[in-house]
């Protein structure tokens, strides 16, 4: 059984690009990488890994993020299970919505929904359905000083989804992709 803390999960997004970057909780409980493993004219991937300190040290990454050419949406696949079409996994709840509100299903069977710049500081907000905020990302405050390896950015997964936080993570960077490049 895991210890509950009663605190979220904060990964810290150490450098804010969606090309590579490091995720780390500020009280070091989750550690994720997003590493670019390919990238030519028809693809581009990126690999998830966990490397967290207590995990074991392993070569096979958590989620694999397979983009089209031109930037399009590829594939998403949760490792070991099948490739999934990006525009499969995260749907526009409706055809005339908009491409920055998109709903997805996690591997716990529950439905929830990432939402751009719905409310205050949150550039990303996603929710269960109850409407219930389980994750959001925060850009760096404007006026905020420089830290050193830090963009300032953080990935919030409230505690009791920390097990669905690499599915928040990917599912985010995926709609920070759409978001980034018009889709």
């Amino acid at each position: 059984m895991e210890t509950v803390y009663g605190m979220a999960y904060f990964l810290e997004d150490k450098s804010g690009k969606l090309t590579a970057s490091e995720f780390v909780d500020i009280h070091d409980r989750l550690r994720y990488s997003l590493r670019c493993t390919a990238n030519d004219s028809t693809r581009t991937a990126y690999m998830i890994y966990n490397t967290t300190r207590s995990a074991s040290v392993t070569t096979v990454p958590l989620v694999v993020l397979d983009f089209g050419p031109n930037n399009a949406l590829g594939n998403v696949t949760f490792v070991p299970n099948e490739p999934i079409q990006m525009k499969r996994y995260l749907v526009k709840p409706s055809t005339l919505g908009s491409s920055k509100i998109r709903k997805f299903t996690a591997s716990n069977g529950e439905e929830y929904q990432w939402v751009w710049r719905g409310k205050g500081d949150q550039e990303w907000a996603c929710t269960n359905n109850s409407g219930y905020l389980v994750a959001y990302y925060s850009l760096k405050t404007p006026g905020e000083p420089e830290y050193p390896n830090s963009s300032g950015c953080m990935l919030t997964v409230e505690e009791e989804y920390g097990h669905l936080a690499c599915e928040m993570l990917a599912s985010l960077l995926i709609m920070r992709h759409i978001a980034e490049h018009n889709l």
